[in-house]
């Protein structure tokens, strides 16, 4: 884990968008544990009810399940689920902004295709 803490954010969902990330990223596979409450709020130094809020939120989704006793463990299939929401959003946030701001400056669509094929070239 790496430390995130961004004031602008609160704590509770940057948890939750850990998780998120290391699902999506192959880091936390479908079916293994993550780590508890108690070690996220050691980690991060904050109380364990707010990081049990990040987690509780993916269990709200259907992302993470409890077995009783255990602890906390990803659902099979979430992170199709995950990289579908993150789609959507990556859409919504950039592509729809970007389209607008195109035909704004009067850029065509065939320009736009060319602008993203030669930011792909100089990575």
């Amino acid at each position: 884990m790496s430390v995130l803490i961004d004031d602008s954010r609160p704590i509770f969902m940057q948890i939750a968008e850990r998780i998120e990330n290391d699902i999506i990223e192959g880091r936390l596979a479908e079916e293994s544990q993550v780590p508890s409450t108690n070690q996220f709020a050691a980690f991060y130094q904050i109380n364990p009810a707010t990081a049990a809020k990040g987690v509780n939120q993916l269990v709200d989704q259907g992302i993470l399940y409890k077995k009783r006793g255990i602890g906390m463990f990803v659902a099979e299939g979430s992170r199709a689920r995950l990289l579908e929401n993150r789609k959507e959003q990556f859409y919504e946030q950039y592509v729809v902004t970007m389209v607008r701001e195109a035909e704004k400056l009067g850029i065509t669509a065939e320009q736009l295709s060319e602008m993203i094929r030669r930011g792909e070239r100089s990575q």
